[in-house]
């Protein structure tokens, strides 16, 4: 069962407090809240495929991704020929940025694995090593994935 974060019902009251047009929205939706989505491969792997294009296009395309290779995980995206990868309707450059995770997951370029016990801005640096990873898709991670308060890309 998902949990709450421990510091979700105090956000909420903040961010009501501080944007009235928020706080409407917040109360639309009483019983929802933060939880982790998934695990981090497939997160990050999510937000290359979404970079610059709309969420339905998004969701096509991850939905041929599924289609076609099944089950994502850092070995199968690694073994995956390029061509399949574009078959799907990912551009040259997204199959790169898939091949460059899925090899910092694979050579534990990343400290995942330290990944709770580090700060935000330490996640942060670890992620943008990784071409095709910028900021703005390291502080979605932290929130979206490891449920950090008082991040604001």
């Amino acid at each position: 069962m998902k949990k709450k974060p421990h510091f979700w019902i105090a956000a909420k009251k903040e961010l009501k407090k501080k944007d009235k047009k928020l706080g409407k929205i917040i109360d639309s939706y009483p019983k929802d809240y933060l939880f982790s989505k998934s695990d981090p491969f497939l997160t990050l792997a999510r937000s290359i495929v979404g970079q610059q294009i709309s969420v339905k296009a998004a969701q096509s395309v991850w939905d041929k991704l599924i289609l076609k290779i099944g089950k994502l995980n850092p070995e199968i995206i690694n073994k995956a020929h390029s061509n399949t990868l574009k078959s799907v309707g990912l551009s040259r450059q997204k199959v790169l940025y898939l091949k460059n995770l899925a090899h910092a997951f694979l050579d534990q370029s990343l400290k995942v694995e330290l990944w709770k016990k580090m700060s935000d801005e330490e996640i942060i640096n670890d992620l943008i090593k990784i071409k095709g990873i910028g900021r703005w898709t390291a502080e979605m991670f932290l929130i979206f994935n490891l449920c950090r308060p008082d991040v604001f890309p």
